[in-house]
């Protein structure tokens, strides 16, 4: 148990009966008339959905235990990723919907953190910029700017990205895992 003076980012919450909830982001705010309040936003961690909760301060929340361990991805099982602890090279089979969006970014033997609690899986976490190559993209002609200078590209995990018109297939590009967006050449 803790404080909501205790909460911090990412920190997971047990609430409502067992579900748990990360905390996205967090305010303490103390007005001028009226005690002090904690206004958060969690993020459910089956559903992915965002909600906005207050907490009086000093009230007492469930803090759920999360082991955080560096894996490596090594292979797909039909329907499950397998992935191999660093450290006891013990392997952990991981489903689809815990990995979620990270699935388009993940190539073999890319480093992740998986997060798990009480035995089951809650997300896998890539680095916030992984490098792949561009397995597709169509040639860019300049004058093509009814796009705002950006065309659609198929990485070599299958994900789609869009590029500017300059990258060629077989290019090597940098791209963000949160949000899916080019950064740059790698």
């Amino acid at each position: 148990m803790a404080t909501t003076n205790d909460l911090k980012n990412g920190l997971v919450l047990k609430l409502d009966g067992g579900d748990l909830w990360s905390v996205v982001e967090f305010q303490h705010v103390k007005p001028g008339k009226g005690g002090a309040f904690v206004r958060t936003k969690l993020k459910s961690i089956k559903s992915g959905k965002v909600v906005d909760k207050t907490f009086n301060a000093g009230v007492k929340v469930e803090v759920a235990i999360v082991d955080r361990r560096e894996m490596q991805f090594s292979y797909m099982d039909a329907e499950e990723f397998v992935f191999m602890d660093t450290e006891t090279y013990d392997m952990l089979n991981v489903t689809r919907v815990a990995v979620g969006d990270a699935a388009n970014y993940l190539l073999e033997n890319m480093t992740a953190t998986v997060a798990v609690n009480e035995g089951n899986v809650l997300y896998v976490e890539l680095p916030a910029a992984v490098e792949l190559i561009v397995a597709e993209t169509e040639p860019g002609l300049q004058g093509d700017r009814s796009t705002g200078g950006t065309k659609p590209a198929k990485l070599e995990t299958g994900a789609e990205i869009k590029v500017p018109l300059f990258i060629t297939t077989g290019e090597k590009v940098k791209v963000d895992t949160r949000t899916g967006d080019y950064l740059g050449r790698a």
